[in-house]
């Protein structure tokens, strides 16, 4: 998969190296701004499933 993504980038090899690192970048900045805080709103850190074994005695 990143082989295909490397041979369709345009250019010279510094070229494609530096135009992955900005496209990993991006990716890294959009989920930080939009991706992890939209999955906040569903997934409830509070609610835990794991039972405390010192409750049941």
């Amino acid at each position: 998969m990143y082989a295909a993504l490397f041979r369709t980038l345009p250019g010279p090899l510094w070229l494609r190296i530096v135009l992955v690192v900005i496209l990993a970048a991006a990716i890294v900045l959009a989920l930080f701004a939009w991706g992890y805080p939209w999955m906040d709103t569903i997934i409830d850190p509070q609610d835990v499933t794991v039972a405390d074994p010192a409750a049941h005695e």
